[in-house]
C-alpha cells in the first residue's frame, strides 16, 4: 500500500500540472506578486443602442415586449390588470455528456484535486472576509434588487409552463460539475457555464479577454449586443461586488465597476460588472417550446479570468447571496429552485434538469423529505446552504462519531453544506476516518486495491455489474429526524471496469463536510429558502 505521504505527493503534483496548463497567461495580469490588484485599462464599450451593430446568429427567438409588473407577498409576478395570480415555474433540462471507460481513472484524479482546491477556497471566504462590507451588502440586497428587478418575460400566461434549457454532466472534460447552455445578449447567442450552488456571481468570459482560461466556442463580446449595459461605479448596484483590491477610483458617473471574485488561490475572475439579457427556453403547458428573454440580469463581464473551469465559458451562481441567477429570479418564479442530477455515466442524449418555481410533481412525490437548511456559526458569506447532521449509518449501525464533529465552530468553520459544485463528498476528521474504517471492516466480499492514489478504499469487483454490487448501506440522520438513505451507486464510484472506490475523502477539521453532486444523482433536490428547507426524493432523473 502507498503511504499517506506518497499520496500526498501525487496529489500536489497532479495539482500542479492541472493547475499550470488550465489557463493561458498573458501579460495583462490582475494581480501582482502580492495578491495586490494592478489597475484595470479603460475600457470604451460603446452601449448606445443606435450604434452598436448586431451580429447575425444562428438563433431564431421572436421578439419580445415588455409587460409592467408587480410582485406579490409571496413573491409571485402578476401583471396589471384583473389576470389571476399564477405560480412560474421554470425547468431547465441540463445537457449530458460521458467520458469513455478508459478516462474514468483520470477524471476522478482530477475531480477531486479541483475538490480540494474548492474546499480550500470555502474556508478562505469564511475565515479571512475577503469581502468586508458582505454583511451589509446582505442585508440591503433586497432594496436595491427591488429598486432594480430583473424584467419578467413579456407572455405571463406562458409563464404557467416550464422553462427549458440543459445542463450537462462536464465529466467528459474532466470535470465533476455540470454546466448549462444560457444564451446571453441581443441578439442571443449560447454559452455554456457552469451551475454552482457554492457561489453568488454569475459571469462570462468578455471580450478583450486579457488573462483567459481556454474555453469551448468564442468569447462574450459586449460590442456584439444590443442589451448589454455597465454598472457604473456610482451605482448602488456596484456595492453589491466585491471590489479589487486596493479599490480602483471611480471615474466620473459613466466609469465601470470593477469586480473581483475568488474561488482559490488560482481561481478567479475580474471585470466590469453589468447588466444583460438572458434568454431562456420556455415550455408551455400544450409542450410547445418558446424563447423568451430576461432582462437586466446582473453579470460579471470577466476580462481576466483564471482557474479550473475545463472549457466553459463562465459560471452560473445558485448560492444564498443576493447576485445568483435564482436569488435574481425571485421575484418571476419565487424563493424555491430544485434539480436532478442523472447518472454522470448514463447516455448522453439523457439530460439533468434545473427547475426553477415549486414542481408540484415533486411536492406530491411519496418518498420527499424535508430538513431543515441552517444559517452558518457568524457567517460572512452568506452563500452555502448548510444542513445539520447528527449521524450516519453503514451497514444499519450508527457509528459512534463526536458530536462537536458536525457542529459549528467558533471561527466559523464545521458543519455541513450541499454543494452542486463539488463532485465527491467530504466529511472532516476524525468522522472520515470513522467511515472508511467501518466501510473496510464491514466488506469481506470484495479484494482491496491498494494502488488507486487519492481515494481509498478501493475494491477489484471483476465480472460484477452495477446492479449486482453489494455493499454496506449508508445513510444520513439529520438534527430533526429526517434520514437521507443512499443507493450504492451514489456512495461507490467506478474507477475503471473491475475497480470501484469509496466516494469520499476526508478534510480538515477546520473546513466543514460537503454533500457533492454525486451523492445527489437521481435524487430531486429542492431548495426552499423562503420555508429554510431543503427536499429530496430518490427519482429516475431521466424521467423528470
Amino acid at each position: 500500500m502507498l503511504s499517506k505521504a506518497l499520496y500526498i505527493a501525487i496529489l500536489v503534483l497532479i495539482s500542479y500540472l492541472i493547475l499550470a496548463t488550465s489557463s493561458s497567461i498573458h501579460n495583462y495580469i490582475p494581480l501582482d506578486t502580492n495578491g495586490s490588484f494592478l489597475e484595470l485599462p479603460e475600457h470604451n464599450f460603446n452601449t448606445n443602442v443606435n450604434t452598436i451593430v448586431s451580429s447575425s446568429t444562428g438563433c431564431t427567438l421572436p421578439s419580445s415586449h415588455n409587460v409592467s409588473a408587480e410582485e406579490s407577498e409571496e413573491g409571485v409576478v402578476v401583471n396589471h390588470g384583473n389576470l389571476e395570480k399564477h405560480p412560474h415555474l421554470v425547468k431547465l433540462p441540463l445537457r449530458h455528456r460521458v467520458i469513455g471507460e478508459e478516462g474514468r481513472k483520470q477524471s476522478v484524479i482530477e475531480s477531486a484535486v479541483r475538490d480540494l482546491n474548492r474546499i480550500h477556497t470555502f474556508r478562505r471566504r469564511i475565515t479571512e472576509n475577503k469581502n468586508q462590507n458582505a454583511n451589509s451588502r446582505v442585508r440591503n440586497h433586497r432594496q436595491l434588487l427591488e429598486k432594480h428587478p430583473v424584467e419578467e418575460p413579456d407572455d405571463l400566461s406562458v409563464l404557467q409552463g416550464h422553462l427549458v434549457s440543459s445542463l450537462k454532466s462536464g465529466v467528459s472534460l474532466g470535470s465533476g460539475e455540470y454546466f448549462m447552455d444560457v444564451f446571453v445578449g441581443t441578439p442571443p447567442k449560447p454559452f455554456s457555464l457552469i451551475v454552482d450552488t457554492g457561489s453568488d456571481l454569475n459571469w462570462i468570459q468578455c471580450v478583450p479577454c486579457y488573462d483567459c482560461f481556454e474555453q469551448t466556442g468564442p468569447h462574450y463580446d459586449p460590442k456584439d449586443s444590443k442589451s448589454f449595459k455597465n454598472i457604473s461605479c456610482k451605482d448602488p448596484r456596484c456595492d453589491l461586488v466585491s471590489s479589487p483590491d486596493p479599490p480602483v477610483p471611480c471615474k466620473g458617473q459613466n466609469g465601470s465597476c470593477p469586480y473581483f471574485y475568488w474561488y482559490g488561490d488560482s481561481s478567479n475572475t475580474t471585470g466590469d460588472f453589468s447588466l444583460e439579457t438572458f434568454t431562456v427556453n420556455l415550455t408551455s403547458p400544450n409542450g410547445k417550446s418558446e424563447f423568451k428573454k430576461v432582462d437586466n440580469v446582473m453579470f460579471g463581464c470577466g476580462h481576466w479570468n483564471r482557474g479550473l473551469f475545463h472549457g466553459a465559458a463562465g459560471l452560473l451562481g445558485l448560492g444564498k447571496g443576493p447576485l445568483s441567477f435564482s436569488s435574481q429570479l425571485q421575484s418571476l418564479y419565487g424563493h424555491s429552485f430544485s434539480y436532478c442530477l442523472v447518472d454522470r455515466n448514463s447516455d448522453p442524449s439523457v439530460s439533468s434538469k434545473l427547475i426553477f418555481g415549486e414542481d408540484k410533481d415533486l411536492l406530491n412525490h411519496p418518498e420527499l423529505k424535508f430538513t431543515k437548511l441552517v444559517n452558518g456559526k457568524d457567517n460572512p458569506v452568506d452563500t452555502f446552504y448548510y444542513v445539520e447532521i447528527k449521524s450516519v449509518s453503514i451497514g444499519g449501525d450508527i457509528l459512534k462519531i463526536p458530536k462537536e464533529m458536525w457542529s459549528f465552530m467558533e471561527d466559523g468553520g464545521g458543519g455541513t453544506i450541499i454543494d452542486s459544485g463539488t463532485t465527491l463528498s467530504y466529511f472532516v476528521e476524525p468522522a472520515y476516518e470513522i467511515i472508511k474504517a467501518t466501510f473496510m471492516k464491514k466488506i469481506k466480499k470484495y479484494p482491496l486495491v491498494s494502488d488507486f492514489p487519492i481515494l481509498t478504499p478501493c475494491y477489484n469487483v471483476s465480472g460484477v455489474d452495477t446492479d449486482n454490487l453489494e455493499m454496506p448501506s449508508f445513510s444520513i440522520q439529520f438534527s430533526d429526524g429526517a434520514e437521507w438513505n443512499f443507493p450504492i451507486q451514489n456512495y461507490f464510484i467506478w474507477v475503471d471496469r473491475e475497480i470501484v472506490c469509496l466516494a469520499m475523502m476526508g478534510t480538515k477539521r477546520s473546513a466543514f463536510s460537503i454533500i457533492g453532486n454525486y451523492q445527489q444523482q437521481n435524487f430531486h433536490i429542492l431548495y426552499d429558502t423562503k420555508r429554510s428547507r431543503l427536499g429530496y426524493a430518490p427519482t429516475r432523473c431521466a424521467d423528470v
